[in-house]
């Protein structure tokens, strides 16, 4: 077992719960549909067809319909032949731009947004458009955003979880510190904002700074879902696997079946050392499996169901998980080190030279950043170091 789950201690790290909407579409995976943008997706499916421009407004009827159920691509062609021809133009517009960030077209999101702030209702706009220069790499344009739209609804605390999970996509989580700041100046107490906070130190290797936030994050969070997943979360990285195993039965036990502390528990039982042979073994296979069916777009479940299947000798499902979280995040070394043991095992040595190829590159590429970092002092958002940490509330 430890040969297999060697790689493994690097998904603690990766666990990015937001805890926004378990249920929302994701089928691209890029995308989260905040309450707001819900509610003008609703408002349209009771629109009457308008008189004038019938056909425009039938596209929008069926583009919103995709756009609800997060098939994106296949919802743009319909509002676009909506956009700009219907009576709700701006409802039109926004879905629109919705579907373009889902679907990585920043530029296109960008441009319609833009003209939607005039017809701005609330901090919507605001909010998807400062995800859309997010994924554009415009930093200082999606602080702005932000901002404004901080100063609309300063208590909105999705707001700030759905900017910050658009930098948790593009891995910087740099930025995504300075979102998070940003929301907890409005909500001090917000448990969910403290335990992001929490991840993207420990993305950043900051891990005692982390280890404050966590534990306010399960202060705050206390009963809930977020107390139970920051306090298993913080005991598999402190290597407390007994405790963390506890924390997320407990948690479970309590009728939190959150796909992310389903995770944790799936992860802290194969760290724990059981065998194919015990009952743990398919516990935790178990809640990796429910965790997957429910957010299939989780990179983090989607390896730790893939190592699960590849130590049980279940080599075809363990690929095809593993090469799922390969596209949601080709950069994690973890998935190439497991995808080369079940490619060779399943005798496909083509597959696992290239596996091993990759995975070579990605820690030669790690090494450097080590080694060309300024002395032994770790980056920070603020680019302090260890001897200037962040700023803990």
């Amino acid at each position: 077992m430890e040969e297999i789950f060697k790689a493994t201690a690097s998904i603690a790290v990766l666990l990015f719960g937001l805890f926004l909407h378990p249920a929302s579409a994701q089928s691209i995976g890029k995308m989260q549909l905040s309450s707001v943008q819900s509610a003008h997706i609703n408002t349209l499916q009771e629109k009457s067809p308008s008189a004038a421009n019938s056909q425009a407004e039938d596209e929008l009827r069926k583009g919103t319909a995709l756009t609800r159920k997060g098939l994106f691509a296949d919802a743009i062609p319909h509002l676009q032949a909506a956009y700009g021809r219907v009576s709700e133009e701006y409802a039109a517009g926004f879905n629109l731009a919705l579907c373009y960030v889902g679907t990585n077209q920043f530029d296109k999101a960008i441009e319609i947004l833009k003209t939607l702030h005039d017809k701005a209702r609330g901090s919507d706009v605001e909010n998807l458009l400062a995800q859309a220069y997010i994924g554009n790499g415009q930093e200082k344009e999606a602080l702005a955003s932000l901002e404004k739209a901080a100063t609309i609804t300063p208590q909105n605390e999705k707001l700030y979880l759905l900017v910050a999970d658009a930098c948790a996509e593009r891995e910087d989580f740099v930025l995504g510190l300075k979102v998070i700041d940003i929301g907890l100046r409005n909500l001090l107490q917000s448990a969910r904002l403290h335990y992001q906070r929490a991840v993207f130190l420990s993305q950043l290797d900051q891990f005692d700074y982390a280890k404050a936030d966590f534990e306010l994050a399960s202060k705050f969070g206390q009963g809930n879902d977020i107390g139970y997943v920051a306090a298993a979360h913080e005991a598999l990285l402190d290597g407390d696997i007994t405790n963390a195993v506890k924390i997320a039965h407990d948690g479970v036990s309590n009728g939190f079946d959150n796909p992310i502390l389903l995770t944790i528990l799936g992860e802290a039982l194969v760290r724990s050392g059981v065998a194919p042979s015990e009952s743990g073994f398919n516990e935790a296979q178990s809640a990796l499996e429910k965790a997957v069916n429910e957010r299939p777009n989780d990179a983090t479940a989607q390896i730790a169901l893939g190592q699960i299947y590849l130590a049980g000798g279940h080599l075809d499902d363990a690929i095809e998980h593993l090469e799922k979280a390969r596209q949601m995040q080709p950069s994690q070394p973890s998935i190439y080190a497991n995808l080369a043991k079940a490619y060779q095992r399943r005798g496909d040595s083509l597959r696992a030279q290239q596996a091993f190829a990759v995975l070579e590159k990605l820690n030669a590429a790690q090494a450097e950043r080590i080694r060309s970092a300024p002395g032994d002092r770790k980056m920070s958002y603020g680019g302090g170091s260890q001897d200037n940490p962040p700023n803990h509330r």
